[in-house]
């Protein structure tokens, strides 16, 4: 018998399916309740099946399952069972009255918190689901049966297997021509949550009941995105919607059309009232572009529920990863003007180090921005706390407050005939011809400095120049190792190194820090953006070598061709050795990301068998105490039976003993009466 077209992904897992052993457990539980059959099937021909296959297994039913579908270990086959109970009553099988939205909710959260860590488990869940699906009888039932594939789908993947084939499945009732309307929408709706859910990895946390909700009544949630200057954007989500879902959707309000070099920022802020030595640092962590909002916005509330000791700020910004040449050729005014925030930002947290002239000069563009040109500026209500505001705090306290002032005003007013947008062009140009402009900052730790020249707290810099190291407090330039100079680096989970020439000899410094993988990948960018530009010169070099050649003579052939084309060739190796080494150290990003949701998974199992264990331990010992306590009682109503027969048998020797003298004095009688 042929197996039926939306099912032709299932062949390949033939053996991931447990059909024999599903269906003779059927076949046991029909016979037991004394019941015909369970499978709604339709008939594919005159002849009826006497033999039940996987298309049968994988048909709807509307009495509990006697086993797992798929293979699983011993411990979850109770667990699957269970699941396919929660699938029903979803779906509202044999129930009399109609299931409530809240019910509804409580049942999905009930299957992620049973399914979102076990990979075998999710497994079998949307093999569950999907055997619903199919030939079910009842228009309601089937709807119900691909909501809840929908919201399983948008919050975890299946495994890749099981993910083709589900894939397979879908797109073919999606694109089915007899496919009802309604159903045709969810399977599509799964679909995409699919191709999403299976590139982002599952949920780190369980969808908020909000989320969870919002899916099931088709709306979107919101919240709010921050930029560095404190304006914000409202951006909507939902239980599938990732980083990159939501800087698209931002680009498009702001209308910024270059955002590649975007992304968003979790910004933790210590603020005042806090007994932390931090208090006021934020701290910018880079978010992976599949991590979903949902589990961003959990974490956040969770580390202000562990931090109750400090008041501790948690938000999302939007800002740029990093500053690339190529920045200086876009002339998108929000582009344009959100590096200006950026670099505005940093250069009053004090990370841009200048002299005198270069403050006094910025701090009067910067003011022309935020006001224009006025005739007086120091009739202006704003003016002076616009000097504090634009005069990072390390340069103002180098000179009078009165002194600054002046210095600025005569430089503010030689600004006359510059526009707002010329004044912001004017401060980018300043900031990106400093040896460390255009860079991009880390906090670390230091773990390891060979020379004994740097202080225990580092911030990083790095932009297409190379490294450089300043101190936090006083914040203060120490040094700079260009790109040339990096022979290596590499990052771990918590920290990041570079092998670099110092003085012309080489040396490791290890840093402490979280964000070694968004260092790695800056320094590799700009080092891929040096090699294709001196690649691009060579080649056009090349071009040109080559046009004149064909307007002399052969005679007259410069002898730099030959060592162009080397050169070339040099150059694209090592843009694709480059390339190669960033490959592969997203692949081991990934690789390192997977085995710890493994090894997550694989603790929750430990965790389950464990309170399971537990479990068993606690009843033994309850059973054993029991039998203690009747062995106590055993014991003690022995020993009062044994009181009992010693008190009996004394008494009973009394006895005795009393009846001898009775019958000794009788016999004393006897011998008076024979002598008389």
């Amino acid at each position: 018998m042929s197996i039926p077209p939306e099912l032709a992904g299932a062949i390949p897992l033939i053996d991931r399916f447990q059909v024999e052993g599903f269906l003779k457990a059927m076949q046991k539980q029909i016979q037991s309740s004394g019941k015909r059959g369970f499978f709604i099937k339709k008939s594919v021909g005159p002849q009826v099946r006497e033999k039940f296959t996987l298309e049968d297994m994988l048909c709807f039913q509307k009495d509990p399952i006697p086993t797992s579908l798929l293979k699983v270990p011993n411990d979850l086959v109770s667990r699957s069972i269970k699941l396919f109970h929660v699938i029903l009553k979803y779906m509202g099988v044999d129930s009399p009255a109609i299931i409530s939205l809240e019910e509804r909710i409580e049942l999905v959260a009930k299957l992620y918190k049973h399914t979102l860590k076990r990979s075998e488990l999710r497994d079998e869940l949307f093999a569950q689901i999907s055997k619903q699906t199919r030939n079910n009888p009842d228009r309601s039932w089937l709807i119900r049966a691909w909501e809840l594939m929908y919201l399983c789908a948008s919050s975890m993947p299946p495994s890749k297997d099981i993910g083709a084939y589900l894939s397979e499945y879908v797109h073919y009732i999606a694109h089915g021509a007899t496919t009802d309307s309604d159903v045709r929408v969810l399977a599509l709706n799964t679909l995409n949550a699919l191709k999403r859910s299976v590139k982002a990895g599952p949920r780190v946390a369980i969808p908020a009941r909000e989320e969870i909700e919002a899916l099931l009544t088709s709306r979107k949630l919101t919240t709010i995105v921050f930029f560095l200057d404190e304006t914000f954007e409202e951006i909507t989500y939902d239980m599938a919607t990732t980083v990159a879902d939501a800087v698209e959707e931002l680009a498009g309000i702001i209308k910024l059309s270059v955002y590649s070099s975007f992304s968003l920022f979790e910004c933790r802020k210590i603020v005042n009232g806090s007994k932390s030595s931090e208090v006021g640092n934020e701290e910018y962590i880079g978010l992976d572009d599949n991590k979903y909002i949902g589990d961003l916005l959990s974490e956040f509330k969770s580390a202000k529920d562990r931090n109750k000791g400090e008041i501790l700020h948690c938000k999302l910004v939007f800002k740029k990863r990093l500053f690339r040449e190529s920045d200086e050729a876009v002339t998108d005014p929000m582009f344009v003007q959100l590096s200006y925030v950026q670099l505005q930002h940093d250069y009053i947290l004090g990370n841009y180090p200048v002299g005198r002239d270069d403050a006094a000069q910025l701090t009067a563009l910067q003011i022309l921005v935020e006001i224009g040109f006025i005739d007086n500026p120091e009739s202006c209500v704003e003016w002076i706390s616009l000097l504090e505001r634009f005069l990072p705090r390390q340069v103002a306290i180098t000179r009078a407050k009165r002194d600054w002032e002046l210095d600025i005003i005569s430089r503010y007013q030689l600004m006359e005939h510059l526009s707002k947008d010329d004044a912001r062009n004017q401060f980018l140009r300043i900031l990106r011809t400093l040896p460390y402009g255009n860079s991009v900052f880390f906090s670390v730790r230091k773990i390891d400095d060979p020379i004994g020249l740097l202080p225990g707290r580092i911030i990083l810099g790095i932009n297409k120049r190379g490294v450089h190291f300043f101190r936090p407090v006083p914040k203060e330039y120490l040094h700079s190792a260009e790109l040339r100079d990096i022979m290596q680096f590499g990052s771990s989970n918590t920290a990041v190194f570079f092998k670099m020439r110092v003085a012309g000899v080489l040396h490791i410094f290890q840093f402490e820090t979280k964000q070694g993988e968004e260092i790695c990948v800056a320094l590799q960018t700009h080092i891929n953006d040096v090699m294709l530009r001196r690649y691009s010169k060579a080649r056009s070099g090349s071009a040109t070598s080559t046009v004149s050649q064909n307007d002399v003579s052969q005679a007259d052939k410069p002898p730099n061709a030959e060592m162009y084309d080397k050169r070339v060739q040099e150059l694209s190796k090592v843009v694709d050795e480059s390339q190669k080494k960033a490959d592969q150290l997203r692949d081991e990003l990934q690789r390192k990301t997977q085995q710890e949701r493994e090894m997550q998974e694989e603790l929750e199992g430990l965790k389950d068998t464990l309170q399971s264990e537990r479990h068993i331990i606690k009843e033994v010992t309850s059973e054993r105490d029991r039998l203690k306590s009747l062995c106590d009682e055993k014991e003690s109503s022995l020993q009062v039976a044994l009181v009992e027969k010693n008190r009996l048998e004394t008494k009973l020797t009394n006895g005795q003993g009393q009846e001898n003298n009775t019958k000794m004095d009788l016999s004393g009688n006897h011998c008076e009466r024979d002598v008389d």
